[in-house]
């Protein structure tokens, strides 16, 4: 059942670690966001603090809280992805090896814990993604949300990559969308892309706050979200601040693990990038690396 709410690195296989954030909010003054989103969300508030990464597995929740695993998958490949065509808010379908990896991972979560919902973007390549999930998975409760699109990239949505960087090269350097840099101006993250296009800041509040959302009505419960490149980027550079600078791999129908209490709102990364479900697939594994160039 489809239900539409108003709402590599070197090393294959991901990466583990812990990392943990208090989602009271996202610090700074994020302005409105742009899109038009058919519910409202409720917006955290605007402070945030900040638990140093360790290195080691994160430890099981305790306490009185009750955490809600989150698997955030990034959806199967496009021809787009393919080609590094800078997809945003564009609407391109899976191809037939984007397929083939939905179908494969979704093998490897139905043999976890069964997921009380899924929930997807709108978007047709993570729709058609999660309902490939959903149906290997047994999963009735599919809920599709404009809050998990990919970001809108503007002018620069339907240009390759080179052309992109060649003919744009302000944007690049001035909004820092694809190369977060330590040090680097933080008002960067509130400009918005020119041709319609949102700002860092506008993306990271509009996913935060519907994965919050989603924590709160599925406490103690495993659900799987399926999302895109630049907000799932997003989202660890929430969850994990220390390393906001690193640009990660975040391969297509890779899984990326978070926590969030949903009485706390306190995150913690578990694992992010981990594609190890094609090893040894060599059809899959020559596909598009997912470097984030066709976002």
């Amino acid at each position: 059942m489809l239900a539409t709410s108003g709402c590599r690195s070197g090393q294959r296989g991901g990466f583990f670690l812990q990392a943990a954030v208090n989602a009271d909010g996202i610090s700074g003054g994020y302005p409105p966001s742009r899109l038009r989103l058919r519910q409202e969300l409720r917006l955290a508030g605007a402070t945030a603090t900040h638990r140093a990464m360790s290195p080691t597995l994160a430890a099981a929740p305790s306490g009185d809280e009750e955490f809600t695993e989150v698997v955030v998958v990034r959806h199967g490949e496009t021809t787009w992805n393919a080609s590094h065509i800078i997809q945003g808010q564009l609407d391109p379908e899976l191809n037939e090896i984007g397929r083939q990896q939905a179908l494969v991972v979704a093998h490897r979560l139905s043999k976890e814990g069964k997921p009380a919902a899924i929930y997807s973007s709108d978007l047709k390549r993570a729709a058609e993604t999660a309902e490939i999930v959903a149906k290997v998975c047994g999963v009735t409760n599919l809920v599709v949300n404009e809050a998990l699109r990919e970001m809108h990239m503007g002018y620069l949505q339907g240009l390759k990559w080179d052309d992109a960087v060649n003919k744009n090269p302000d944007v690049f350097r001035s909004f820092g969308i694809f190369e977060i840099t330590e040090g680097s101006d933080p008002d960067s993250r509130n400009k918005e892309i020119p041709g319609g296009g949102e700002s860092l800041n506008q993306l990271t509040e509009q996913c935060v706050s519907y994965l919050n959302k989603i924590a709160q009505e599925h406490r103690g419960e495993r659900v799987v979200v399926v999302s895109h490149y630049e907000a799932i980027l997003e989202l660890c550079r929430y969850t994990d601040p220390p390393n906001g600078s690193i640009r990660r791999k975040i391969p297509n129908t890779s899984l990326n693990v978070f926590r969030i209490s949903g009485v706390t709102g306190k995150w913690i990364l578990e694992r992010y990038g981990d594609d190890s479900h094609v090893d040894g697939n060599d059809f899959l594994e020559n596909s598009f690396s997912g470097d984030g160039a066709s976002t």
